[in-house]
């Protein structure tokens, strides 16, 4: 789970918005990381380096545009995703395509 961070007083104005932005202020008590308020980002919510930017199923996500991107995907680590401008009969000859060298689509 990815911690959500909210910026301090969000839910005192709705303009603030959720985003997370940086308490500055020199009395803050949220700054001071003092109880009850809201957590701050740091380091220690990090996720490990081997991990990070990979597709939730454990594959790198590669874009591919056509059958040679495809066919140069490596089948152990990586996982294609079709790009949207292919259209529906080059998108069902890249799945079968897909599908004899074992590659994962992330979008069907």
């Amino acid at each position: 789970m990815k911690k959500k961070f909210k910026r301090q007083e969000y839910a005192r104005y709705k303009k603030l918005g959720i985003k997370w932005r940086r308490p500055r202020g020199k009395t803050s008590k949220m700054r001071r990381y003092e109880a009850g308020k809201p957590a701050m980002p740091a380091i220690g919510y990090g996720s490990p380096k081997s991990e990070r930017g990979l597709h939730p199923s454990g594959f790198k996500d590669i874009l591919v545009r056509n059958m040679s991107e495809l066919e140069n995907l490596n089948p152990d680590t990586e996982a294609g995703r079709i790009s949207a401008t292919i259209g529906k009969k080059k998108k069902e000859m890249m799945l079968t395509k897909a599908s004899e060298l074992g590659i994962k689509i992330l979008n069907k």
